[in-house]
């Protein structure tokens, strides 16, 4: 098996939309750190598990420097960004979301 990660840094802002008070339904940005990873049991014609390329311009190409309400049709909390990004590139098995030091979520494909 082969395996890869890409560490990708983004700025991005965001309201969450919560069913109770705080202060994160009011617009405010982050510098995520995301974390993609990637794995394939055979190399594609290229010897890449997926291009890293790839990768940087699915998510940086739609999330930074965005206001990721209006990029997600969901409400852009960490765990829905990381299934969202996971769902997005090709042969991912887990992203992992930073959005502010010691908060991460991460979703993993079993």
């Amino acid at each position: 098996m082969y395996y890869l990660t890409k560490r990708i840094e983004i700025s991005a802002s965001h309201r969450l939309c919560l069913d109770y008070e705080s202060k994160c339904t009011q617009l405010h940005g982050h510098n995520w750190i995301i974390t993609v990873h990637c794995r394939a049991k055979e190399l594609d014609r290229n010897g890449m598990v997926t291009d890293f390329t790839d990768i940087k311009r699915t998510v940086m190409g739609q999330l930074d420097h965005a206001y990721l309400n209006d990029v997600v049709p969901f409400n852009p909390t960490a765990e829905n960004l990381a299934r969202w990004i996971c769902e997005s590139v090709p042969n991912c098995y887990r992203v992992d979301v930073q959005e502010s030091e010691g908060n991460i979520a991460s979703y993993v494909i079993d």
